[in-house]
C-alpha cells in the first residue's frame, strides 16, 4: 500500500458542474432530495453497514454526507442496512431501480459487497467504497483513512501509555475487529508491528488475540471475559480495535477491580470512548476526522454522477489483495487522542462539550482544557 497526505478538499467545487433548472423527482426513503430546480439526472446511492458497531455511521457519516450532497444540489438516498446482509442487497436493488448513477457502500463483509458492486457495474453504475474496501468488487474508487496508519497509532499509543504507568514487561491482549471487515486486518496489521520490537525482545507477550464477530460489543464483553478468566488476571494492557470493544473490555475489568490500571485502546473517538478516556479508563482512541472523509467521498460521488473530472481528487492507490489489483483511493490520516487532547476532537466540531462532559466528568473537562 502506498501511503501519503491527502488534502481532501471540503468545499464541493464539483456542484458547479450541475445544470440549473431541470426538473427533480427526488426525496426517497432514508435521504433527501436535491432542491427543486436542480438536475434530477445525478443521483447517488449510500448504503451504511450498521449503528451498532460504531455510533459514527449515523451521528457521524449520514450527517456530513447529506450535507454535502445538498450543498452540492445533487439527488442522493442514504439508507442503513443494519448489519443485515439481505437487507443490504435489497436496498441495493431499490436504489439501482430508482435510478442512481452512482452506488457508494460501506460493506458488511467482501462476499455480499461484491455482489452488490457486481449488480451496479453490469448497469453501468460508478461505485465507491467507503470506508472498507471490498475485497473482489472491483470499486471505481475507495475513500477511507490510511487504516495501517490508525493501527501503529493504536499499538503505539498502548505502548505509551504502558511506559508512562511504569510497565516495562506486559502481557497484552489482542481484541480484534471483524475477520470479515478488511479494516479490521488493516488495523491488526498496523498495531502488530507497532509493537513488533517490543514482542521480539520479550518485553511484551501476546497471550490472548481473537477477531469479535461483526463488531459486537455484547460478544466482545463475553470474549474478554474468558481472556481475563484463561490468563487468571495477568494481562497488563488491551489492544481493543474501536471504543466499543474498548468499553465492553473496560465494562468487564470494572467487574474485576482493574479499569484505570489495565491500558485500553480504541478507535472513532465516539463520545464514550472520550468520556473513558477523561476518566482514565481508557489510554487512548484514534479521531477519525469523518467529515473530511465524507466529504471526499461526496467530492468524487458528485464528480462521477455529473460527468465531472477526477483525475485529481483520488491520487493515491491501494492493493486489492484478492484481485492484486490497484484501486484508485483517498486515504485520509488519523489521529491518536488521549486525556491532553481531547479538546482537539470537540474543537474540530466532531461532537460537543455538552455531549461529552456530564457532571461527573466535569473536573477532569477542565483539567483537560475543555470548556
Amino acid at each position: 500500500m502506498r501511503r501519503g497526505k491527502i488534502l481532501a478538499t471540503a468545499a464541493l467545487a464539483a456542484s458547479a458542474l450541475l445544470v440549473a433548472g431541470c426538473s427533480n423527482d427526488s426525496d426517497s426513503e432514508g435521504g433527501s432530495g436535491a432542491s427543486p430546480g436542480e438536475s434530477s439526472a445525478a443521483k447517488v446511492g449510500v448504503i451504511l453497514p450498521d449503528s451498532k458497531s460504531s455510533a459514527r455511521w449515523e451521528t457521524a457519516d449520514r450527517k456530513y454526507l447529506e450535507e454535502a450532497f445538498q450543498a452540492a444540489g445533487v439527488d442522493y438516498d442514504i439508507q442503513n442496512a443494519q448489519g443485515d446482509k439481505t437487507q443490504f442487497q435489497t436496498i441495493a436493488d431499490q436504489m439501482i431501480t430508482s435510478g442512481v448513477n452512482v452506488l457508494m457502500i460501506a460493506n458488511l463483509d467482501s462476499g455480499s459487497g461484491k455482489a452488490v458492486l457486481s449488480k451496479a457495474q453490469a448497469q453501468g453504475i460508478s461505485t465507491i467504497d467507503y470506508d472498507r474496501l471490498t475485497l473482489g468488487g472491483g470499486a471505481d474508487f475507495y475513500v477511507s483513512f490510511d487504516n495501517v496508519a490508525v493501527g501503529a497509532l493504536q499499538g503505539e499509543g498502548l505502548q505509551k501509555c504502558l511506559t508512562d504507568a511504569g510497565t516495562t514487561t506486559a502481557n497484552i491482549a489482542f481484541l480484534n475487529g471483524s475477520p470479515t471487515d478488511n479494516n479490521a486486518t488493516l488495523f491488526k496489521q498496523g498495531a502488530v508491528e507497532a509493537l513488533q520490537s517490543q514482542v521480539d525482545s520479550g518485553a511484551y507477550t501476546i497471550v490472548a488475540d481473537q477477531a469479535v464477530p461483526d463488531w459486537d460489543n455484547q460478544q466482545a464483553g463475553t470474549i474478554f471475559e474468558q481472556m481475563w478468566t484463561e490468563q487468571g488476571g495477568e494481562i497488563d494492557g488491551v489492544l481493543a480495535a474501536n471504543d466499543g470493544l474498548g468499553n465492553s473490555t473496560i465494562a468487564i475489568l470494572e467487574k474485576n477491580g482493574a479499569n484505570g490500571t489495565v491500558p485500553v485502546t480504541g478507535q472513532d473517538a465516539t463520545d464514550q470512548g472520550l468520556q473513558n478516556v477523561l476518566a482514565g479508563d481508557q489510554c487512548m482512541t484514534v479521531y477519525k476526522a469523518v467529515k473530511k472523509e465524507a466529504d471526499a467521498a461526496a467530492e468524487l460521488a458528485v464528480a462521477l454522477a455529473t460527468g465531472g473530472d477526477t483525475s485529481d481528487l483520488a491520487t493515491e492507490t491501494v492493493t486489492d489483495t484478492e484481485s492484486g489489483e490497484d484501486v484508485q483511493s483517498v486515504l485520509l490520516e488519523p489521529q491518536a487522542i488521549y486525556f491532553d487532547n481531547v479538546k482537539d476532537v470537540i474543537d474540530d466540531g466532531y461532537t460537543t462539550v455538552e455531549n461529552v462532559c456530564t457532571a461527573e466528568l466535569a473536573d477532569k473537562c477542565a483539567e483537560a482544557g475543555i470548556s
